[in-house]
């Protein structure tokens, strides 16, 4: 699929409904990724890691939860995967959100002077691509993303996961626990890989069907930040306590052509 390059806020909000204009408005299977330059990619933090990042992950976790066993996220390991995601733990997730406002926060809070990214996914058409017995999991439950304790049941460990995808590798897309009001806020959404080492930007080339993106040039990204803190979509309601006021205020009063600390994250 191309990647459209957008010359207005105006083109921007109307292509976003265009895309969700035959779907149920309440329950829209898309979810959205904002990336403050275009050059950046959707790999995991995992795979940023070196060559041997496979191996590694398993010990991230274990030491995680090791010393972070205080916090009990909840019983399952994708609650402590989203735990390890919210606080920057490398892993093989990624982030998205269910709003496209949100999205685009995290596209253009940083890095004024340089091209941003949209990214829009079509969850509902990526789980069609399941293994049969997870997709029908998701049909008895009603469901278009999986929950915690759903993912848990077919996939109770990442060594499970992995032997679900002995014919072809896949991506699958759930929703973190309420660890913290940001979680709530943001709409968060998790994807994970069903192993570690599958590239998510090759397995979407090779499913061009299921999403789209939007390149946003500087000129326009200035114009969507101005709407989105008009809206009032800013650090402030997105990350609520100090760190979001701080980060809010570095960048209300940063000069226009200043790079702020990169985003893209829709959990932070």
């Amino acid at each position: 699929m191309t990647i459209q390059s957008i010359d207005s806020w105006r083109e921007l909000d109307d292509a976003i409904a265009q895309a969700t204009s035959t779907r149920e408005r309440a329950h829209s299977s898309l979810v959205f990724r904002g990336l403050a330059r275009a050059s950046y990619s959707n790999v995991s933090s995992l795979a940023r890691l070196g060559d041997d990042f496979p191996s590694l992950e398993r010990h991230l976790i274990r030491n995680f939860r090791k010393y972070a066993h205080r916090e009990q996220p909840g019983p399952t390991l994708w609650d402590w995967l989203s735990l390890a995601q919210h606080h920057g733990l490398p892993t093989r997730l990624l982030d998205w959100t269910y709003s496209p406002l949100v999205a685009m926060h995290f596209a253009t809070a940083s890095a004024p002077d340089e091209e941003a990214i949209l990214w829009q996914i079509d969850c509902e058409a990526v789980h069609r691509r399941l293994p049969e017995a997870m997709l029908d999991a998701l049909r008895d439950e009603g469901a278009r993303v999986f929950t915690t304790e759903l993912l848990d049941r077919h996939a109770p460990d990442l060594e499970a996961l992995r032997q679900l995808a002995a014919d072809e590798p896949f991506l699958l897309f759930f929703e973190p626990p309420s660890l913290n009001v940001r979680i709530d806020n943001q709409g968060a959404v998790l994807s994970v890989a069903s192993t570690p080492d599958l590239r998510v930007e090759d397995w979407l080339h090779e499913h061009d069907e299921v999403w789209r993106a939007w390149r946003i040039p500087p000129e326009v990204k200035a114009e969507v930040r101005a709407r989105l803190d008009q809206a009032n979509v800013t650090e402030r309601v997105l990350m609520p306590g100090l760190d979001g006021l701080a980060a809010w205020l570095r960048r209300y009063y940063s000069p226009l052509d200043a790079s702020a600390e990169d985003g893209g994250a829709t959990m932070g």
